[in-house]
Formats: C-alpha cells, sequence, structure tokens
C-alpha cells in the first residue's frame, strides 16, 4: 500500500507529518506541562464509531483537565458515509487520520497496528479511549497495551455469543486488554464479571448512543427528508418502513440475501419500505438484479440527522444493525433483527426489539403483526437517559486524576 507507514528515518518522519490533520496539536503538546492534566487519544473508525464518540468528546471539552487527541483510522471514510457525520455531528476534524482504508479483517488490523504505534509513541497519552468492536478498537487496544498505555472500552462487555463474526472476537479481545470497562446494560456487566474482569473496573453507565440520539433528535426532527423521499401527506409523515441491510451474514450469500429481500417486498405490499443501500450490500443487489416491488423505495446512504429522523418516524425498523436496536428501543419504535442473536439482549428483553432471523416466514409474520396494531412492547433500559458521557468523563478523572473536577 502506497500510505504503508514507513520504518525509519527522514521517510518516517515525513510520513507522521503527512497524517497529522491538524497542526494545533503540537501546541496541545506544548501544553502538557502540568501535572493536573489528562491526555486522551479517542480512536475512531468507522461510522457508529462517531456517533458514540461525539458526546464523549463535548463532554471532554467542558473539562479544563483534558486534553482530547482524536485520531481516525481511515477504516471507513468517504463523503458520504463518514466525512458527512463530521460536520453534521460538530465532530472536530480528526488530529489524524491514518487513511487505512478496505482490505481483509487480518490486513485491516495489522496496518492499524503498524501506523498508530508511532502515533501513540509520539504524543504518550494518558489513556487510550476506543468505542465499540471494529477492527480499529481491538487494533489501537492491542498497540496501547503493549506500550504500557492504559485503555478505557465504551460498550464493553456486549456478547452475541457467535464467534464467527468478527465483531464478538474484537469485543473479546478488546475487554480482555482495557482497564476501564463501561457498560451499557446489567447483561454486560455480567458477562464480563463471568469472564473474571476485576468487578472494581467494570462501571455500568449507560449508553453513549443515547446521549447522541437525545441531543440530535430536535435537530433532526428539522430534516427535510421525508419530504425528499415523497413520504409526507398533508405535512406529516404516512406509514413506512425502513430497512438496514449490511452484515456479510446476510449479504455475502446471494441466496440468503434473495429470501430476505422476498420477504421485504411481502412488506412493501403493504407499506413503502425505505433502504438505504450500504455500498457493500448494493454489489450484492446489482448481482440479483435491480427490479423490485415498486413501493420498495432504494435509496443511496444517508446522513445521520436524515437517518435519525426517519427512525424516529418509522412505522417499522428491519435491520441487522446493534445500534439501531438500540435507537430504536430508546424511541420506542417496533424493530425486528434480521439475526438470529444480538449482542445487546436488554432491547430484546426491556425494549422494542425481537430478533426474527433470516427466515422470510419470520421476519413476514412478524412485521404483519406490528402493522396490525400488535408490535411488542417495550420500554427505556435504565441509564439510557442521555447522560452517559458524563458519567463517564467523570469516572476517569476520578480514576485517573484524583482532584477536585473544574468545568470550564
Amino acid at each position: 500500500m502506497e500510505n504503508t507507514q514507513p520504518k525509519s528515518g527522514n521517510a518516517r518522519d515525513n510520513w507522521l507529518a503527512r497524517v497529522w490533520k491538524r497542526p494545533v496539536i503540537s501546541a496541545k503538546t506544548n501544553l502538557r506541562t502540568a501535572s493536573d492534566t489528562l491526555k486522551i487519544a479517542n480512536v475512531v473508525g468507522a461510522r457508529p464509531n462517531l456517533v458514540k464518540i461525539a458526546p464523549l468528546l463535548r463532554e471532554m471539552q467542558k473539562h479544563r483537565q483534558i486534553l482530547p487527541l482524536l485520531i481516525h483510522t481511515g477504516q471507513h471514510y468517504d463523503e458520504k458515509l463518514s466525512e458527512i457525520f463530521f460536520r453534521q455531528m460538530g465532530i472536530p476534524e480528526p488530529d489524524v487520520n491514518l487513511e487505512v482504508g478496505s482490505g481483509s479483517h487480518a490486513w485491516q488490523t495489522g496496518e492499524i497496528l503498524k501506523r498508530i504505534e508511532p502515533i501513540l509513541v509520539e504524543q504518550s497519552p494518558d489513556l487510550v479511549l476506543v468505542v465499540g468492536d471494529v477492527n480499529s478498537t481491538v487494533s489501537a487496544s492491542l498497540a496501547a497495551v503493549k506500550l504500557g498505555m492504559q485503555v478505557a472500552h465504551v460498550e464493553a462487555g456486549l456478547r452475541s455469543l457467535d464467534r464467527a463474526m468478527p465483531e464478538e472476537i474484537n469485543r473479546l479481545v478488546t475487554d480482555s486488554l482495557a482497564e476501564y470497562l463501561f457498560a451499557t446494560e446489567a447483561a454486560a456487566v455480567e458477562n464480563l464479571v463471568r469472564e473474571g474482569r476485576p468487578r472494581e473496573r467494570i462501571y455500568l453507565v449507560g449508553n453513549v448512543m443515547i446521549d447522541a440520539l437525545q441531543h440530535f433528535l430536535p435537530l433532526a426532527q428539522q430534516s427535510r427528508i421525508g419530504e425528499e423521499l415523497g413520504l409526507l401527506e398533508g405535512g406529516r409523515f404516512r406509514a413506512f418502513a425502513l430497512l438496514t441491510l449490511h452484515r456479510p451474514s446476510n449479504v455475502d450469500s446471494l441466496e440468503t440475501l434473495r429470501k430476505i429481500i422476498h420477504a421485504i417486498e411481502e412488506v412493501a405490499d403493504h407499506l413503502p419500505v425505505v433502504f438505504p443501500v450500504h455500498p457493500r450490500t448494493q454489489q450484492r443487489l446489482d448481482a440479483l438484479g435491480n427490479r423490485h416491488h415498486p413501493q420498495f423505495r432504494l435509496v443511496p446512504p444517508i446522513g445521520y440527522l436524515d437517518f435519525l429522523c426517519l427512525l424516529s418516524q418509522a412505522r417499522l425498523v428491519l435491520t441487522d444493525s446493534g445500534g439501531i436496536q438500540e435507537e430504536t428501543t430508546a424511541l420506542g419504535v417496533p424493530c425486528l433483527t434480521l439475526r438470529e442473536n444480538t449482542e445487546r439482549p436488554v432491547t430484546c428483553t426491556e425494549g422494542t426489539n425481537q430478533i426474527v432471523g433470516q427466515d422470510p416466514a419470520r421476519i413476514i409474520a412478524a412485521a404483519r403483526e406490528v402493522l396490525r396494531g400488535q408490535p411488542k412492547p417495550g420500554r427505556v433500559p435504565r441509564l439510557w437517559d442521555g447522560h452517559a458521557a458524563p458519567r463517564i468523563i467523570e469516572i476517569i478523572l476520578r480514576e485517573l486524576l484524583p482532584r477536585p473536577v473544574v468545568r470550564s
């Protein structure tokens, strides 16, 4: 790869200079003279990470003791699927973008390790904070721990119990390395205790995804996406369903994808189904052919605020995304998960989510129940109150900087 980090000498220094995106970082480094400051390296790599990091960065900026550094690995990075999140969510431009790009899981994990190590060595953060379960999460954690740095994992302890999922391996490894484990639900705490992690290092704090949702929902409700997609009648949303589909287990097999699409078209007999298509999924759909039900609406990927608007207004959501299971539970929107398991069981035990798998009969039957006005009842889980990020930052300050907290 052209962007591969040089091994040593001037070439390596030039590479480091190029990947830095904000010259102000040198000023931040110079500020690192007081003993009462914490430099926190925040690592993101994929779109869901950006949603999760936004409330954390916003909270860090309220504390003068914290010097946040934002590292984007470039695992996912293009205008529609990453950059628009920075603009819409008010996330500052990354201090560094490693520009890793796509590749196999092994290649991507190794490349992130190679590229992030010199950044961590140069910056010497007091804490490396990772979110979620993507390859960037596990790679940054491994690089940090090998350098003797402490790691905090936000969304620790989530388990699908399906090791065929690459994300499950990432979750297990990251939680075995992290010093601070921030959990979204009680089941995650139980998983970590069962795996032998010290109870005093596990913190049930709530869900930063819900922090972001609550913060941005008023702005999202001003979106014109309903008008653009022809979903409004008399200025109000008419009934529609929202679909997302991207997991390899659903889209890599054309036969599996064909069955799911058949079920979705049955749903489209009753109401429009809006489908923002992930590029990976679009490739598979092209292989199947593009003739679909007239009410099955395939649209390009859309930004976070537009999607949140659709999510909040949908009569029904069908998805294989973990984050969307959480968001629909918080919004009280019926959700059918097109998987055989979930790493977020509280969305089923307490929330509006149902696991229906890939079987068209199960999908259609569950959808019909919702459309008949018989959705699964749900409630918002404990601590999903929009204040997870403040809890996390308070704990970090208390544990790493045991002094009175000073807000700017």
